[in-house]
């Protein structure tokens, strides 16, 4: 059963990112960029941050570099230094972007095994430290810190007068069974 709530998370998670993303469309650069006092800042910010812990975490789950490395414009990858580092200062790169990573999300959701989802996880944390605990805590843990961040997003949307709708869980499941 942990397993389909999991897959679920992940279609709520790339639904949510479509939705946020596409209202932001409708925001010029400067407003997405304007520093609203958040903690990443702006909603482009926070955008970045969500894409590239998203990454970090990908990575540390499948063990997959390809699936989790940024790269920039002329294909290099990009290092990870700070976790506020803007990977793409474009908005329509970073929203392909991301929407590239909701799929591959998607991809290893679809592909999880109770047994693995039991065993541990251990991996380097961005300070550097040696962690390790039950991969679950870890898949837990990704789906909360995005929904996390998108509701300070909904806030920042709600402040500008946009309304980002609906954001809840079930919805999603009431309109894709």
């Amino acid at each position: 059963m942990i397993v389909e709530q999991y897959r679920l998370l992940a279609r709520y998670n790339t639904w949510m990112n479509e939705r946020l993303y596409a209202l932001a469309a409708t925001l010029s650069d400067a407003d997405r960029r304007a520093d609203r006092g958040a903690f990443f800042r702006s909603i482009h910010g926070t955008f970045n941050h969500l894409l590239l812990v998203e990454r970090v975490w990908l990575h540390r789950l499948t063990g997959d570099a390809a699936l989790s490395t940024s790269r920039d414009g002329e294909g290099n990858p990009i290092r990870v230094r700070t976790l506020d580092q803007e990977l793409y200062a474009d908005f329509d790169v970073l929203r392909r972007e991301q929407a590239a990573t909701d799929a591959h999300v998607e991809r290893w959701a679809d592909e999880l095994d109770p047994a693995v989802l039991a065993g541990p996880i251990r991996y380097r944390s961005t300070d550097g430290t040696e962690r390790a605990h039950p991969y679950w805590q870890a898949v837990t843990h990704l789906f909360n810190h995005q929904t996390h961040h998108r509701g300070q997003l909904t806030t920042l949307f709600s402040q500008l007068g946009r309304d980002p709708g609906v954001t809840d869980l079930i919805r999603l499941a009431w309109e894709q069974p």
